[in-house]
């Protein structure tokens, strides 16, 4: 069987999360009947320290919400460098909103005087007004990096005093707690609206929410209803990511672990560079120099060996672990792509 280090979406639910899929008690959810999506979502909103949380099917999705309910057409938007909203929803910003994208920072991380050397008064005549910002933590592609704290809040208190909303892109803001030792609600607490996936390190095979208060959440229902989100009997879903939170949670330290494994290897490669400071969850991605193979190729190679990563630029490859890859899976991996990439 493949070592499957492509993404952390890839899991299979275990026997426990499809028993408590297969028993879990549902309702009508678009009138707010569904017993156990009701649960999930007053979860989350708890663990995030929020009002109120809209359960929705993708990370897209949410994202997608959130940026609907705070923004109008021709609103511009503060986004880090590669962000998942910028580069990996297919366009929807502009198409769903109308919004255009300001890029600031790099690496993934930007700072509170990146946000008011580009953030855009509301009423010119000329400039589209800055109606919000956005934060992803961790960072897809800037190796799972957890975005500090220290500028987050700094970033959202700015970001207030300037009437501009904040949205966490936090589809892996799981991982952050567990690598920053901070509380979910701790991140989230400078955010106006939060967005997490159930999908990614906590193995769900479906799901995201959208937290805020409630007011927001209320006009954010509407929208998922006009995104083509609105579900009936989704609690089947939502049992997945109550089972998640009871016993998937803490586990992800190991998934940081065993990335750090792989990074630690390959950065012994000549001609791999990899970023160690910025493995800090359970995302790996490295860089291959002129003359080496490129990432198509090792892609290709290690695949033909029996692990799967995924492409992410002329010369970048990712890897993520996540909870069906054991330690000694990730060892075996990192010992076939050193091979792959050496010869």
């Amino acid at each position: 069987m493949a070592i499957d280090l492509r993404s952390d979406t890839v899991t299979q639910p275990s026997a426990e999360m499809r028993k408590a899929m297969a028993m879990a008690p549902v309702g009508d959810d678009q009138y707010g009947e569904d017993p156990s999506v009701n649960l999930l979502q007053d979860r989350i909103a708890e663990l995030l320290g929020k009002e109120a949380a809209l359960f929705v099917p993708s990370g897209t999705m949410a994202n997608q919400t959130a940026l609907k309910t705070f923004t109008r057409p021709g609103d511009d938007v503060l986004v880090s460098t590669e962000a998942h909203i910028l580069l990996h929803e297919s366009g929807a910003s502009g198409a769903n909103s109308g919004v255009q994208f300001s890029v600031v920072g790099e690496g993934g991380l930007f700072t509170r005087t990146d946000f008011l050397a580009h953030c855009k008064p509301h009423g010119h005549m000329v400039m589209p007004p800055t109606t919000l910002v956005t934060i992803e933590n961790t960072h897809n592609r800037g190796s799972g990096v957890v975005f500090p704290q220290e500028d987050i809040v700094a970033i959202c208190r700015e970001a207030n005093a300037h009437g501009v909303h904040s949205l966490c892109d936090g589809a892996r803001l799981f991982n952050a707690s567990i690598a920053s030792g901070l509380s979910l609600a701790e991140l989230a607490a400078p955010f106006d609206v939060v967005t997490v996936a159930l999908s990614k390190g906590l193995g769900c095979p479906v799901g995201s929410l959208v937290a805020g208060r409630s007011d927001d959440m209320q006009r954010a229902h509407r929208v998922r209803r006009m995104f083509g989100g609105a579900m009936r009997q989704a609690g089947i879903l939502a049992a997945a990511g109550l089972y998640a939170l009871d016993y998937n949670l803490a586990r992800l330290a190991d998934d940081h672990k065993n990335a750090r494994l792989i990074a630690e290897t390959l950065v012994q490669i000549r001609g791999v560079t990899i970023d160690l400071e910025k493995i800090q969850s359970n995302i790996v991605i490295f860089s291959l120099a002129d003359g080496m193979p490129d990432a198509a190729t090792v892609v290709t190679r290690a695949k033909i060996k029996g692990v799967l990563l995924n492409v992410f630029g002329l010369r970048r490859v990712r890897a993520v672990t996540h909870l069906n890859v054991s330690r000694e899976d990730c060892m075996r991996a990192a010992e076939i792509l050193a091979d792959v990439i050496a010869s």
